[in-house]
């Protein structure tokens, strides 16, 4: 994905202001070579104009030292993220391919250092970013004015507080990313209004992305054996795509459960447009409050386990089944952490921690089917997605990037930046097999096996 820069002019290096003989890009390719034992991966423009590293693929410009400031004191993913956001690093070229070649030399150690208001540190002993530089460094960085106070944190960074998955905090986790703005959501998206994996049967290569989505539920709705007349019930219902297309494609009833009243909103809205208020219910609630006299012939979850935590998990998938009546079927479509040595970061990342999802956690596949098994559902069938994923997020990228103004003018240029380096980051993670999504099939027995 080719993006041009947005770096406020104010901050742009002016062309041929190179200073001779200081080549500061030269120093900071010296400079990074000494920290991390090798070379650039990228080529750099530093604020003289001048230039080092490859000369091909994208450029990285940093048209002060603040980036830098930012890097010193996190050394990793998220000084590097920090620094994009803001507009103290700019990208000029493919940026995914740019995220690639820093991938492989931030490694596992780029997913060290999460952190920000009220959020978790690093790892215990990480010793301070200016005492771990070596002397001749420290006077590099001396040199350079890239000594300093921390920065302060950028505005659209997670200020999460409180003890992790009570309610309250599960609300501001939620409110933090889905109450952003619906117009931005309805600009990004596709008319169904899903913000999960889309899906392209084998013999359908070609839909569109609206397409795919309808044919994902289509996907749900089978396995799930929905009739006319049953109770459906969605938990973590988003805009409501699932809930509607079930009641008009397969005669069920439905409520729909979610904790952002943005969504919720919305979600009334299109029940109420499409005529379908005697057969269609939201309600905006924690899924612990949701209760019901009638157990529900078919529950699903559509990337919303992502957002329980790990300690809460095993009761969540406990309590949708008592949600769900004997016999019935429960479909969870779920991201999940790849099990390579050293994929450590059950958020997704400091970035994905910090910027977009606080407080998510995704974990191995086996390790939720094992969840599910101790909370005696049946598994009936696994589903792999991850390459779907891959091709979901680069079209809501491409949207991203045609409607790049009207984005702004939505939310602004710093959070637009964030979800410009998040689907970019997403569908690398996804290809890469870092990260992955799976739809898990599972039955409550007729009886209990305890």
């Amino acid at each position: 994905m080719t993006t041009k820069s947005t770096i406020p002019a104010g901050l742009r290096p002016a062309p041929g202001t190179q200073a001779p003989g200081r080549g500061i890009a030269a120093e900071l390719a010296r400079l990074f070579g000494d920290i991390c034992g090798m070379p650039l991966p990228v080529r750099l423009r530093a604020w003289d104009d001048s230039l080092a590293g490859p000369s091909d693929g994208p450029e990285v410009v940093l048209p002060s030292p603040a980036a830098l400031r930012r890097l010193l004191w996190h050394p990793n993913e998220l000084g590097l993220a920090q620094a994009y956001v803001t507009g103290e690093l700019d990208v000029t070229g493919d940026i995914a391919d740019g995220l690639r070649r820093v991938w492989r030399v931030l490694g596992e150690d780029g997913r060290d250092g999460r952190g920000g208001r009220g959020g978790r540190g690093g790892r215990a002993g990480r010793p301070h970013p200016v005492r771990a530089l070596r002397p001749r460094t420290l006077n590099q960085a001396r040199r350079l004015g890239v000594l300093s106070r921390r920065p302060p944190l950028p505005a659209s960074q997670a200020a999460l507080s409180g003890r992790l998955h009570t309610k309250g905090r599960d609300q501001a986790a939620i409110a933090f990313h889905y109450d952003l703005s619906n117009d931005f959501y309805q600009l990004i998206l596709d008319e169904s209004m899903a913000y999960s994996c889309a899906y392209w049967p084998e013999d359908q290569p070609d839909l569109s992305l609206p397409q795919a989505q309808s044919a994902k539920f289509d996907l749900i709705c089978r396995k799930l054996e929905l009739r006319p007349g049953q109770r459906l019930l969605d938990v973590g219902c988003g805009w409501g795509g699932l809930v509607l297309h079930a009641a008009e494609n397969y005669g069920v009833t439905a409520i729909g459960v979610t904790l952002s009243a943005a969504q919720a909103a919305v979600a009334h809205e299109r029940v109420r447009s499409r005529g379908l208020a005697d057969r269609v219910e939201i309600q905006t609630r924690h899924y612990q409050d949701f209760t019901t006299s009638v157990p529900f012939d078919a529950v699903a979850s559509i990337e919303m386990g992502e957002h329980v935590g790990q300690d809460a998990y095993p009761g969540f998938v406990a309590r949708l089944r008592e949600l769900t009546a004997p016999g019935g079927r429960l479909l969870l479509q779920q991201a999940s952490r790849g099990n390579s040595r050293g994929n450590t970061a059950p958020g997704g990342g400091a970035f994905i921690e910090s910027f977009i999802a606080p407080d998510m956690h995704m974990r191995p596949l086996s390790e939720t089917v094992g969840m599910l098994d101790r909370a005696d559902w049946e598994i009936r069938g696994v589903q792999a997605m991850r390459e779907q994923y891959v091709r979901t997020v680069r079209a809501w990228q491409a949207t991203l990037e045609e409607r790049w103004p009207q984005a702004v003018d939505l939310v602004g240029v710093e959070t637009a930046r964030v979800w410009r380096l998040y689907l970019a980051g997403g569908a690398l993670a996804f290809e890469q097999g870092r990260m992955g999504v799976d739809q898990i099939l599972a039955q409550r027995r007729a009886s209990s096996r305890r």
